[in-house]
């Protein structure tokens, strides 16, 4: 093939309309547990995080719950994904082999809010959310006291766990999520959307230094947290009883004032380690629980006690929906 401006344009076509068919066809997952904020500047600052105001009987005058400047920022990074193609092989017609590889450029530009969003979950061990502490963590606080006014906040804090933890357990963590209200979990923050570029000016440095067109795609983004109470990680086994104390926990969670903040847990995050597992646990009729059960009586007239498997109705049947990631 001779390399003429006609034959550059239709590779770009070419190249865009693979990239664009693979990122189409890609169904992501982070929006069922990230809250997508719109930005328009190098990064956004969610000052109202740390206050969920709650409704009271009206007496007198309003009550001014002021919202706590916690001062969360989020900053938006930038991502890049580049390919090169060699100038030899459009000039051999070899440009067909290289199909695969522009259509993964594109499936990679869709799931890749799956990495961020997915990604800031697992490591919400380390990392820091509004109030300071890491987004699963023992010591949140909250500060349940109000005044005679009935607002909300004052003395001192109550630390606050959303993790549970068997010493014992060495499989994956999995994870309880509230995603029923507008703030979820997890805030995934666009600055640019995904955007194809190609490189084919013969005058460009690349083709003359190299030898080679580039192709890439490039975004501006990044992931944080939103409110942690929205959140548990379960570092145990997965079954039905520690499923349960997941939701009694998450429930539990009070907005500051002692106040319930009417947590309801929706969903199961699981890596794919666990899945058969999770899917199990959600769809079967019976389930296998440990209880005591007495199996006779010693020489002094006690009762002698061990702990057996029996199957019982599974009342975790579809509780909560599942979602398993392949980024946990």
């Amino acid at each position: 093939m001779i390399i003429t401006q006609q034959a550059l344009l239709a590779l770009r076509t070419s190249a865009s309309t693979i990239f664009n068919a693979a990122f189409a066809a890609v169904e992501p997952k982070y929006k069922e547990i990230a809250m997508v904020v719109p930005s328009s500047s190098k990064s956004n600052t969610y000052s109202w995080l740390g206050k969920m105001p709650k409704f009271r009987e009206w007496f007198g005058s309003r009550v001014y719950n002021d919202v706590k400047e916690y001062g969360y920022t989020i900053t938006n990074k930038k991502f890049e994904n580049t390919v090169s193609v060699e100038r030899d092989d459009i000039e051999d017609d070899l440009l067909g082999t290289y199909t695969p590889l522009f259509s993964d450029l594109g499936k990679e530009a869709a799931q890749f809010p799956d990495e961020l969003v997915f990604g800031a979950l697992r490591d919400g061990f380390k990392n820091l959310c509004y109030d300071k502490r890491p987004f699963f963590s023992k010591s949140h606080p909250v500060y349940i006291k109000h005044d005679a006014e009935g607002k909300d906040g004052i003395g001192e804090s109550t630390a606050v766990s959303n993790i549970l933890v068997d010493d014992k357990y060495t499989g994956n963590t999995w994870y309880l999520l509230d995603t029923s209200k507008a703030v979820k979990p997890i805030i995934y923050q666009t600055r640019r959307d995904p955007s194809f570029v190609a490189k084919t000016d013969t005058k460009d440095e690349k083709v003359f230094e190299e030898g080679v067109y580039v192709f890439g795609c490039d975004m501006r983004c990044n992931a944080g947290y939103g409110f942690w109470q929205m959140a548990v990680a379960v570092k145990a086994e997965l079954n039905a009883e520690n499923l349960k104390k997941a939701r009694a926990m998450m429930r539990a969670f009070k907005a500051d004032g002692g106040k319930s903040l009417g947590v309801k847990p929706t969903l199961l995050v699981v890596p794919v380690s666990l899945e058969d597992i999770a899917e199990s646990l959600l769809s079967r009729d019976l389930t296998v629980e440990t209880v005591p059960v007495q199996t006779g009586v010693d020489a002094a007239g006690n009762a002698i006690i061990s702990q057996q498997s029996v199957s019982v109705s599974n009342d975790m049947k579809n509780k909560v929906k599942l979602l398993v990631s392949e980024f946990l």
